[in-house]
């Protein structure tokens, strides 16, 4: 089942932890165990998992990834004056896959799983597909 989860976000570059839609969406299709893709149609936006516990951290990602890629390199020739957007989103990737057990997402104690903008503020949309475990699988 293919479904789409809309985010809005605030900043030009942010983090945003989409941990509970996501938690939602696998809770409403009422599966136990799955396997969850999920992928971000978006050149300027990625998706990352990493702690929640100190946002220090999603701060010291930005400054590094801006450090990485820089805004203002005037060698970029991208037309539209976002190339360091799609060098960071390419940095972070595109997609990520998670396990479902028990109906419920497995992550590590101190994990999140963040949207991570970088051409903002915009309303991003994210593909969610959640494949349930086959019923009666050999195990082995």
């Amino acid at each position: 089942m293919l479904q789409r989860l809309l985010i809005p976000t605030h900043a030009q570059t942010e983090f945003v932890d989409i941990t509970d839609e996501v938690q939602g969406l696998v809770s409403a299709a009422q599966v136990a165990n799955a396997t969850l893709f999920l992928y971000c149609p978006h050149t300027t936006c990625g998706l990352t998992i990493q702690e929640n516990a100190d946002p220090g951290v999603q701060h010291d990602m930005l400054l590094n990834l801006h450090h990485l890629a820089p805004r203002n390199d005037r060698r970029y020739q991208h037309i539209e004056d976002n190339s360091a957007s799609h060098l960071q989103a390419s940095m972070m990737g595109f997609n990520l896959w998670l396990f479902v057990e028990a109906g419920q997402l497995v992550l590590g104690r101190w994990q999140a799983i963040y949207l991570c903008e970088f051409d903002g503020p915009r309303q991003r949309t994210l593909m969610v597909k959640l494949v349930p475990e086959e019923s009666g699988a050999a195990s082995g």
